[in-house]
């Protein structure tokens, strides 16, 4: 039996070490697929199936040169929204589109489309625009049940911060129930804090739990240096569930009121009130139909209070904010209790809300 030459037992093990070379790419990419943890996986996929459902919003103002007739566009901010219906119907917050002159939305697919409000919220942070012509496979994002998020649970962020869109950060509900301060100053309830990372330009995202549902509008941070510390909040999505269709409709918010004038904030404080005095009571209103009392001017100097608003129901009224707020967990129609001091006389009412107009 003849034995192999060395040149040929060389060549030979030159042919196997190529196959193997060939085939490390292939086996490689499939380790690495099968090593992809399941959490891994789910962020992936709800980042895939929502992002073409993000969008980005660009806030310019029209500034006329100096010395010219010339009207140039300032870029005032920018910041995120989402795609609410295929009708061309964006979400975004409200102090992203603040002041504007002009909106631009762009698309997943990078074309811009101009934008035109269809309704504000300033006390929720929120706004609605439509976009002109809109390119037919919009997808919107589906709706989750804020109510059900409990401390711990896991949320991503899907935003454009600081310019760089379409970006993913991921984190978990770190509380609910928080208070955040409204662009008008009233106070937002029920607000969402999380811990995934949210930047200026986030602005106006949503914030999705794990199965791909929007469970949160992403409106502000809170941080000394102005970037992320790990403390983000967003408006609940039952909240946006609520006043977006309003929005749409009328333009605003539908408040439930009862019919009166109520003294400033700034009086309140200066003349150190325990509640929230009426000033005026509108003729035909539920609260004039109650029996309410508003002040009276006696003298050119002094004024006599009349009812001073101290509950609405069972919870405590010490600012106009406390009383508008307590106001909208109801709607027009429902019967509410209302509590007054009257001189040193508390008074009961039960008032039926009406709408505001």
């Amino acid at each position: 039996m003849r034995k192999a030459r060395p040149a040929a037992l060389l060549a030979l093990f030159q042919l196997l070490l190529l196959a193997l070379l060939l085939a490390a790419p292939a086996r490689a990419e499939v380790d690495y697929l099968s090593f992809a943890t399941e959490d891994e996986a789910n962020s992936t996929e709800i980042f895939s199936r929502a992002s073409p459902s993000v969008v980005y919003v660009t806030n310019t103002a029209l500034r006329r040169i100096p010395f010219t007739l010339n009207i140039q566009e300032i870029p005032r901010g920018a910041g995120t929204g989402f795609v609410w219906d295929a009708s061309g119907l964006i979400v975004t917050n409200f102090h992203v589109i603040a002041g504007a002159d002009k909106l631009i939305v762009t698309l997943g697919n990078r074309q811009d489309y101009d934008a035109q409000v269809v309704g504000v919220a300033p006390e929720k942070d929120l706004a609605v625009l439509r976009i002109e012509n809109p390119p037919d496979d919009l997808a919107s994002l589906p709706l989750g049940d804020s109510s059900e998020l409990s401390v711990g649970r896991k949320v991503l962020a899907i935003g454009n911060p600081f310019g760089l869109d379409t970006t993913l950060t991921t984190g978990v509900v770190s509380a609910l129930g928080r208070e955040i301060q409204a662009p008008g100053g009233r106070t937002i309830r029920g607000v969402i804090q999380t811990d995934a990372a949210i930047n200026p330009g986030n602005s106006g995202g949503p914030l999705l739990n794990s199965l791909g549902q929007l469970v949160g509008v992403n409106t502000a941070i809170y941080s000394p240096s102005g970037a992320s510390a790990g403390i983000g909040f967003a408006i609940p999505v039952n909240t946006v569930r609520d006043v977006v269709p309003q929005l749409i409709a009328y333009g605003r918010v539908l408040h439930p009121i009862i019919g009166v004038e109520l003294a400033s904030d700034n009086w309140i404080r200066r003349n150190r009130i325990d509640g929230v005095p009426v000033v005026h009571v509108y003729p035909g209103l539920p609260a004039a139909r109650a029996g309410i009392q508003g002040a009276q001017r006696i003298s050119a100097r002094h004024i006599e209070l009349g009812d001073v608003i101290t509950h609405v129901a069972d919870e405590r009224v010490r600012s106009n904010d406390d009383y508008l707020s307590a106001l909208e967990q109801y709607k027009p129609g429902d019967r509410v209790r209302i509590r007054t001091r009257r001189g040193e006389q508390e008074m009961r009412f039960e008032v039926e809300l009406t709408e505001s107009q």
